[in-house]
């Protein structure tokens, strides 16, 4: 097989096949992963997951770096192809999930039809994201075997993407400057590929009043909450639906009793943003937030940007046109015509596109109820978006 610089259906049908031939070891492997639970705040957990994916890339023919981490699971950096290649590409995606332990017993991995009859995955992580863990390793070993593997790839496996990446940033961002692309593994977004996505903050907003008795000295009182209430209505405003930022106000607590006046009141405040310019104005406001006058309370706030947007660059188009390009010469062998979209949701591929690195998103499985009890994995979009990965990697 050649390389596809110039792309015709011999080369992606034989991915194809390939893919479809080895579509049970695929399932085996991302079946494997989901049974090896792995919560975010669990560091054993997720570093024996971590261990099953390092064996996996060792059969290989994987060269295997393990970043260790104190409080945090390990974080797995795999590099396949030729060493000190002209160019590099990074396949970017995580092993930590959102479910606790003890999630299998009442969501069990198992393969069975949906209502509908379309055989699917289901278990805690199948879609977010270790079906495109498996895919990717499958996407290496199909270029491996077809002496295909001409530029080095880099597969990052972080173990911290779902609680905001506190540890993985910064060996992401750094390989990434290596690369001259960037593939995240995450979810499609339906059956498309993700070109944008909002960039997110997040801040917690605490009020401190003077407590009193309602009853007895109702006046004598500071009521946080009522303060509290004063605050969210001007942060709400922020929102802008045109520009696409949103401002959501998720968790608020406060108070002790009905006839007491509240002395402390807080609040967690969700922001979404689509333009990276957008991230310091909005912490510059956040910063500024001051009592509303003759309140006689304090305001206490803690937070910031968690990750910038991922905006749609014409390097990132690019990627996709390309991506295009080739499902149109599997026709209706790749089940669907490939869109770009874009989402709310964050992900590492945030970090990269930041940076000025083409990143194209969306590239894992296709499927539904990503931290939902329903999520699963379409089986058979499985083959053709594994072919695709493969034939992106070898260009």
């Amino acid at each position: 097989m050649t390389a596809i610089a110039d792309p015709g259906p011999l080369p992606l049908r034989a991915l194809l096949a390939g893919a479809r031939r080895k579509q049970p070891d695929l399932i085996d492997l991302a079946t494997r992963l989901v049974r090896t639970e792995s919560p975010s705040d669990d560091k054993a957990a997720v570093d024996a997951c971590m261990d099953l994916a390092a064996a996996h890339a060792k059969s290989l023919g994987g060269r295997i770096k393990r970043h260790r981490q104190r409080n945090h699971g390990d974080i797995l950096e795999l590099r396949f192809g030729p060493r000190n290649p002209p160019s590099k590409v990074l396949l970017l995606g995580h092993l930590d999930t959102v479910w606790p332990l003890g999630t299998l017993k009442s969501m069990p991995c198992e393969l069975r039809p949906d209502p509908q009859g379309h055989p699917r995955l289901y278990g805690p992580g199948t879609l977010d994201m270790k079906a495109g863990v498996a895919m990717a390793f499958t996407a290496i070993e199909l270029l491996t075997e077809a002496a295909n593997l001409n530029q080095e790839i880099i597969l990052l496996l972080n173990s911290d993407e779902e609680i905001g990446s506190p540890v993985s940033r910064p060996f992401t961002e750094k390989l990434a400057t290596e690369c001259a692309a960037v593939y995240v593994l995450e979810p499609a977004q339906g059956l498309a590929y993700k070109t944008a996505r909002k960039g997110t903050g997040d801040w917690r907003i605490t009020v401190h009043g003077l407590a009193a008795h309602a009853g007895v000295d109702f006046t004598a009182g500071r009521s946080a909450i009522l303060e509290l209430t004063r605050q969210i209505e001007k942060i709400s405003a922020w929102t802008d639906l045109a520009r696409g930022t949103t401002v959501n106000v998720g968790v608020i607590g406060g108070g002790t009793k009905s006839n007491v006046i509240p002395a402390t009141a807080w609040a967690e405040v969700d922001l979404r943003t689509t333009r990276k310019a957008d991230g310091p104005r909005f912490e510059k406001r956040f910063a500024a937030l001051k009592p509303t006058a003759k309140s006689g309370c304090t305001l206490s706030i803690t937070g910031g940007i968690n990750r910038p947007p991922m905006e749609r660059t014409r390097g990132t188009v690019r990627l996709f046109r390309r991506a295009q390009a080739l499902a149109a010469q599997l026709g209706p062998d790749f089940l669907c015509d490939l869109k770009e979209a874009a989402t709310g949701g964050a992900s590492d591929g945030n970090f990269t596109s930041a940076l000025g690195i083409p990143t194209l998103d969306g590239m894992g499985a296709i499927g539904e109820g990503a931290h939902a009890l329903h999520e699963s994995v379409l089986i058979d979009h499985l083959a053709p978006r594994t072919a695709l990965l493969a034939a992106m990697l070898a260009n």
